[in-house]
């Protein structure tokens, strides 16, 4: 049985583990380890980077928790060490994290989500405005409706609000920032909201319709 390590602890970035799979997929060997530390890429954040031993390996784009070799076969039963780029997933978790929390800021105007994308240089979350502000109409107007988002989200990161998941009765993996915002999720995310720094939220931007609200995020020194 697979312990899907990444989904409990966004800081263990290594483990010694075994291999309780192998085969191929697309004429590339794959292999399955008992303790999976690699996050594949899926709900908006992209793939960890890891090895096991020195092996490099790519997580398989969905919850399977396979990886794909790039180096020598592996052996079902072998002892290894998986090993992540911990720099790499701590800007994934601060990026997603930040990105529930623009989305908690933009639910409590009473906005609809519409998509998100938590990748590095990407990250938005778009939104739909059932109200109909405005003051989205002109650029002064979007800018202060910005500034006020701006202000939510630092009241949060501030308050150093804890960010837990917990499984909902549906069998969901449900993230909650403190009592502020809860959302069925399968990323990684920071302990506490004031891990986050470097929070940035330019002026929004309305396209076809939609409110997107890009950002930027950086995890704090530990």
């Amino acid at each position: 049985m697979q312990v899907r390590t990444y989904l409990d602890d966004t800081y263990a970035d290594q483990a010694d583990t075994t291999v309780i799979a192998v085969g191929e997929r697309d004429g590339r060997p794959w292999a399955a380890v008992e303790h999976c530390l690699f996050h594949p890429q899926g709900g908006g954040q992209p793939a960890d980077r890891g090895w096991l031993d020195d092996v490099e390996v790519v997580p398989v784009r969905d919850e399977s928790g396979l990886v794909v070799t790039e180096g020598p076969v592996l052996a079902v039963g072998q002892r290894v060490r998986a090993r992540i780029d911990l720099q790499l997933r701590l800007t994934h978790a601060a990026l997603h994290t930040a990105g529930h929390l623009v989305e908690a800021a933009g639910r409590a105007r009473g906005w609809e989500l519409a998509g998100n994308n938590h990748f590095p240089g990407q990250a938005r979350v778009e939104f739909a405005d059932p109200g109909h502000d405005p003051r989205l109409a002109d650029p002064a107007g979007r800018e202060e409706v910005t500034a006020e988002l701006r202000k939510a989200v630092a009241a949060a990161v501030d308050e150093n609000l804890p960010v837990t998941a917990e499984t909902d009765g549906r069998g969901r993996r449900v993230v909650c920032l403190g009592a502020l915002h809860a959302a069925p999720c399968g990323g990684t995310h920071v302990r506490a909201l004031g891990d986050l720094e470097d929070l940035v939220l330019p002026t929004l931007k309305v396209k076809k319709g939609r409110i997107r609200v890009s950002y930027s995020a950086a995890h704090g020194a530990r």
